[in-house]
């Protein structure tokens, strides 16, 4: 589930930085950024999910 989100978050960073016309490096931080935190609210979602309702 954490690689999902994180490869979702990377298709998005990817998309906007395209978006706003920057470089290949711009794209790599938007994608590896937005990858860390989609991962991140993934984890912490799965956490609540585990610890109340299972």
């Amino acid at each position: 589930m954490y690689l999902i989100a994180a490869f979702i978050g990377a298709l998005i960073g990817a998309r906007t930085a395209r978006k706003r016309k920057g470089s290949v490096m711009d794209v790599a931080f938007y994608a590896a950024g937005y990858s860390i935190a989609f991962a991140l609210v993934s984890l912490v979602i799965t956490l609540i999910i585990h610890r109340n309702f299972l």
